[in-house]
């Protein structure tokens, strides 16, 4: 199918009636919605207007915007404009969105960090921790290397870390957010 200067005439013609792509695919015949739609873009063509009404005043009514808000608006609430489809017509809606509670960090009294024997990974043992301390591909790399109790891959510091109980790990989580 080519595009004829009739076709593409007819094609603005229904575009700024309001018509959807699907609809005037129909009315032109052996073309689908999206060559419709390509057709549009390549025509660079403004937005289609809405059914029943003029596109300077779909225009007008864009530009209408809502009533600023106060100074004085909580700050954690922020505002953002959505677009959403709804038939033929798009309609702009405003979403509050709660932006993310910052968790203040308690650090446990009494913790004592065990001093490091820096073993390189050539010096480990399976009676060595092997927790990896710094960046791997950095010269100061190192593992722990205290001894491990029971032939476990960690000393008991680091136990502590890699090995939380269920109910630790879930209690952040069920505190009431203030």
């Amino acid at each position: 199918m080519n595009w004829t200067d009739e076709r593409v005439e007819k094609l603005k013609k229904l575009w700024s009636e309001g018509l959807s792509a699907s609809q005037i695919a129909a009315q032109l015949g052996g073309v689908s919605r999206n060559a419709v739609i390509g057709k549009v873009h390549r025509l660079s063509l403004p937005g289609r207007a809405k059914a029943g009404g003029t596109a300077t005043a779909a225009r007008a009514q864009k530009r209408n915007t809502s009533a600023p808000r106060a100074p004085n608006y909580a700050s954690r609430v922020a505002t953002r404009t959505v677009t959403r489809q709804q038939g033929a017509t798009m309609l702009k809606e405003e979403v509050e969105i709660d932006t993310v509670n910052e968790i203040e960090y308690r650090p446990t009294a009494n913790v004592v960090v065990p001093i490091s024997r820096r073993l390189g990974l050539t010096e480990l043992t399976e009676r060595t921790c092997k927790w990896p301390v710094g960046d791997p591909l950095k010269d100061d790399f190192h593992f722990c290397g205290n001894d491990s109790p029971d032939a476990s891959p960690y000393c008991g510091y680091h136990q502590r870390l890699a090995y939380q109980p269920v109910h630790e790990r879930r209690r952040p989580a069920a505190q009431p957010r203030g």
